[in-house]
């Protein structure tokens, strides 16, 4: 085991204040390191909110046009029955 060695006050006083120095670093470090990753949460979550947004308005669209495609569909198969109650009444009337 080795012995202790005995620091001058001045070494001491040093090794104290470079301690001190890289804690203070790393704790800067540190501090930085968060606020920047609360930076990229904060953009990942207005990111996908706005996503969000662009999904649902979507989604709202493909509604709105299957339900006119799906009017339209049945327009057309209700004038098409009326066309063919018309030509059946006009056989009807020449016989």
């Amino acid at each position: 085991m080795a012995k202790p060695t005995k620091l001058k006050p001045e070494e001491a006083r040093q090794r104290a204040e470079e301690r001190f120095t890289r804690t203070k670093q790393r704790d800067e470090d540190a501090r930085k390191a968060y606020e920047e990753l609360d930076r990229v949460q904060q953009a990942e979550a207005s990111k996908t909110s706005r996503l969000r947004a662009l999904r649902l308005a979507k989604e709202a669209a493909d509604v709105e046009a299957a339900n006119r495609a799906a009017e339209a569909k049945a327009a057309s198969a209700q004038a098409a029955a009326e066309r063919k109650a018309a030509t059946r009444r006009a056989k009807a009337a020449k016989a």
